[in-house]
């Protein structure tokens, strides 16, 4: 089954230096971008960290830091990313969860204005496990009956995942055809940012979800509170929560104006 698109969709995977998103940095990004005829077009980049690469996390993809010397850096390249990625929705396996948030980082560490408030995500992990409860090799064998040899490589699970949903889409009939219904079933919890910090509550209001204040309405604390807000942005938050903190902080300032 062919995806049923009304604007392009980029599949994307990252390979890291770790899984921290606020500090570790992108050594791999492969992109397939595939457009509402059919026609697809892919991408893929070997990125220069700026920063060791653990040897533990190079068993795992296979990219040393003799691998990224000479390579461009992400700031070098990020004009030509979001350029590739900018008028489309985004696909990956577990990419709500850690690809989208990485990326977001590498953005806006590149003053690259990244945001995804018209941006659909599919996450195929996500439906995957309601369906299955399995990995992105196991997966590949399960819908496309093909072994995934080159797991770990950016290219390879870029494909697998694109092949992956397609095969989602043949199988489970209660499935839509809809980047929309896909991205909302691929999604858990709603979160006003990426990494959970701020979620929304039943009337679509963002709060905090994590200390003194968690389940408080983000207005409520930073009227009540403003040094609070200054503390967030000092701290080490991930710079995409930053960026919705500093949102609600300049509306609620325009509507003291207004």
């Amino acid at each position: 089954m062919q995806l049923n698109l009304t604007k392009p969709i980029c599949f994307f995977d990252l390979e890291t230096t770790g899984i921290n998103i606020s500090k570790d940095r992108i050594v791999e990004i492969s992109i397939l971008k595939v457009h509402p005829d059919g026609k697809e077009e892919s991408k893929t980049w070997v990125v220069n960290p700026e920063m060791p690469i653990p040897a533990e996390v190079t068993a795992i993809h296979g990219i040393s830091d003799a691998d990224v010397v000479g390579k461009p850096t992400f700031k070098e390249l990020s004009k030509e990313i979001y350029n590739l990625i900018k008028d489309s929705d985004l696909g990956g396996f577990n990419s709500n969860r850690f690809d989208i948030p990485l990326l977001a980082e590498e953005m806006l560490r590149a003053e690259v204005d990244f945001d995804m408030k018209n941006t659909q995500s599919v996450d195929v992990q996500t439906i995957f496990h309601k369906m299955e409860q399995r990995t992105l090799v196991a997966a590949y064998k399960f819908y496309c009956d093909k072994d995934l040899s080159d797991a770990h490589s950016a290219e390879a699970d870029t494909k697998a995942t694109y092949e992956v949903l397609k095969a989602q889409l043949d199988r489970y009939e209660d499935l839509e055809n809809d980047t929309k219904f896909l991205a909302e079933f691929s999604s858990r919890k709603k979160f006003a940012d990426f990494a959970g910090f701020l979620i929304f509550n039943k009337e679509g209001e963002e709060c905090f979800s994590f200390g003194k204040h968690k389940g408080k309405r983000v207005l409520d604390v930073l009227e009540k509170e403003p040094g609070y807000f200054g503390w967030l942005l000092n701290a080490d938050f991930p710079l995409y929560t930053k960026k919705v903190l500093t949102a609600i902080k300049l509306s609620q300032f325009n509507n003291k104006l207004s």
